[in-house]
Order: structure tokens, then C-alpha cells, then sequence
């Protein structure tokens, strides 16, 4: 095996903890949101944690990422959130997942091509993005629809009036569509209360511990650790500067690692000067810009650093979105595929 100087340390436990959160406080079915590669972790060793936790409902964008978890644990229900393109016939005719039919054009296609076979449906409630529109609801009769689906576009704000105006437009729609199941909710949508859970929540995002809405962090335990191997120990001599445009100049002799991470592996660029690195529970601040595989830390509190000793990068997915100007989905999906990926617990 050949090896990698990035690793991720992951946290079954807190995955399962986050799911159980959610769960409670939505007091429904609650499913999981695992697409972009179960948001850049893994998605086939999420779903394995969150289908021991409980969960049995799961939702990918693609068929490809349905096809790359392979087979199914006995019981888990698949839906593929981009409906069925007009190339995606021979995928779904293969997998067990049912598709999320968010247009007519879909909806059309799906009932040529595999004629009963139950689907899952998207009902657009003001978000103006994916779903049938609410005056296109007629043309589902007769469909076998397991799941009637809306998607809240402001949930992260609890005060913005288009969460209210769009449960309102999904209760309306429940009415007049027959489906098994209804599901409106992601991970902030939970949070607003039981109005907005119907039979399924999808929570996202706040599985993985990042904060769906302001306030949330508190309820939450972080899955993702950050460690990263040091390339070269160095001393910057006083007057000297380090990285590229010499953005940062030393004061004194300042002793540094150089360490091998960088925007290349999803390491915000906008993190230059900003963020830390670890050494037990020292921080150790980071040094001019961060580049695309390497970034400097000072080691000046931690003289025993040497090339090749692991350091954690202080990885606070909420603080590293908004310290860059980023969302926290960003940040953990745009994990590179130069982390190893070691789960724990």
C-alpha cells in the first residue's frame, strides 16, 4: 500500500450521534443525505454507520453514485435526487434505487420506460430550482409514488418568511398527490420544528457536523479530523519571508514546518495567515499562503517537531467556512482524494 502523508481521522460515533439528534428532533423517518461521496467522507462507509445507527432511507444525486455503493444492506432504500435523465435508462434499469422525478419531461419518461415501477417525485414549493410546479400536479395521477419530495431554499434562516410560505404550498400539494410517504425537511428544516417533518426528514449537512442553522453547533459532535505529515523543518531567518507573494515576513528566527497540505486538497487558499495547525493541544499558527500542496505552520512552541511527525490542522468545519468565505458544505466536500480515510470507533 503505498503511502499517503494526508490522513482523515473520522468519527463513527459522532456520525451516528448526529443522525440520532436529527432523528429525535424530527420524530419521523429520518433518511440521510450521503451524495458528493457521502459529503466528501465516504459515502459507502457513511451509509454502512448510519444503517447500524438506524437509518434506512438514502439519497445520492446520480445513478453513478448509486452504482458506485454497490449492493444494498437488506431493508436500506436508495433515491437518486436528479430524477431520470434522458441517458440514465440503462442505470436505473439496473439498480434497486428508485428516481426523485423532478419534471414532467421525467415524469414521461419514467412511465414509457418502466411503467409501474414505484418512483419518488420532486414538487417545486418556491425554490425554483428542481420539481413539478404546483399547476403540473394533474399529470402525476397514477403514478406509484413512494415519496412526495419538496426541498426548503431558506431553512438556515428560522425567521425567513419563504419557509412558512413553502410548507404551505407542500401541505397543499400532500393533498392533491397520492403518495406512501411525504418528505420536506433537510437538516436545518428539522430544526424549524414538527410542522416541517411530514413522514421523512433528509438531513445533510448536520450529520456531518457542520451547523445547518445558527445556533445548531451546540447540538452536534464533529466528525472530521485533519492530520497532516511534515514534509521539511526549516528555520526562517529573521527579515526573510516564506510562501508565495512573501505575504508573511519574520520578525526573528522563526523555526517552521512545512506541511503537506494545501488548496489542492481542499484546504481553503482564503485560510492563508489564518489557520492553525496542532501539536497535542498546542496551536501552532500557519505562515503566509497557502498553497496548492503545502502550507507553513511555527513550530516555535513545539521545538520537538521533525520531518515526518503527523500534525492535526484545527479543522472546525462552521469556523473554516466563514473564516473563508465558504459554506461548510464546500469545505468538507472539497476534501481531496490525497486524504486517507480512517474511521475510528
Amino acid at each position: 500500500m503505498v503511502h499517503r502523508p494526508l490522513r482523515l481521522r473520522l468519527s463513527r460515533q459522532a456520525l451516528a450521534d448526529n443522525w440520532r439528534f436529527f432523528a429525535a428532533r424530527g420524530g419521523v423517518e429520518t433518511g440521510a443525505a450521503i451524495k458528493a461521496d457521502g459529503y466528501g467522507l465516504g459515502a459507502r462507509a457513511v451509509l454502512d454507520t448510519l444503517y447500524a445507527a438506524g437509518a434506512r432511507d438514502f439519497f445520492v444525486a446520480t445513478w453513478s453514485e448509486a452504482a458506485a455503493l454497490g449492493e444494498l444492506p437488506e431493508g436500506a432504500r436508495l433515491a437518486v435526487l436528479h430524477g431520470l435523465g434522458p441517458d440514465d435508462g440503462q442505470a436505473a434499469s439496473a439498480s434497486p434505487a428508485r428516481p426523485v422525478l423532478c419534471s414532467l419531461g421525467q415524469v414521461r419518461r419514467w412511465r414509457a420506460a418502466f411503467g409501474e415501477r414505484p418512483c419518488d417525485v420532486m414538487v417545486d414549493s418556491g425554490m425554483n430550482r428542481l420539481g413539478v410546479g404546483g399547476d403540473e400536479l394533474d399529470a402525476l395521477e397514477g403514478l406509484d409514488i413512494d415519496t412526495l419530495h419538496s426541498h426548503l431554499a431558506c431553512a438556515d434562516d428560522p425567521a425567513h418568511p419563504l419557509n412558512a410560505a413553502q410548507r404551505e404550498r407542500f401541505a397543499a400539494a400532500r393533498a392533491r398527490v397520492r403518495a406512501r410517504r411525504y418528505s420536506l425537511a433537510n437538516s436545518a428544516g428539522i430544526l424549524l420544528g414538527p410542522d416541517y417533518a411530514f413522514d421523512l426528514t433528509r438531513p445533510g449537512i448536520g450529520l456531518y457536523g457542520g451547523a445547518p442553522a445558527p445556533g445548531a453547533e451546540a447540538f452536534l459532535s464533529p466528525v472530521v479530523t485533519v492530520e497532516t505529515q511534515v514534509l521539511q523543518r526549516r528555520v526562517v531567518r529573521a527579515g526573510e519571508a516564506i510562501g508565495y507573494g512573501a505575504t508573511f515576513v519574520a520578525e526573528r528566527d522563526t523555526p517552521v514546518a512545512i506541511l503537506n497540505i494545501g488548496y489542492a486538497d481542499g484546504y481553503p487558499r482564503n485560510m492563508s495567515g489564518q489557520g492553525h495547525a496542532r501539536w497535542g493541544g498546542t496551536l501552532l499558527p500557519l505562515l503566509g499562503r497557502v498553497s496548492m500542496d503545502l502550507v507553513a505552520a511555527d513550530v516555535t512552541r513545539a521545538d520537538e517537531v521533525r520531518e515526518g511527525d503527523w500534525l492535526g490542522l484545527d479543522f472546525d468545519v462552521d469556523a473554516i467556512a466563514r473564516a473563508s468565505g465558504i459554506s461548510a458544505y464546500e469545505v468538507l466536500t472539497g476534501l481531496g482524494s490525497r486524504f486517507a480515510r480512517d474511521w475510528t470507533d
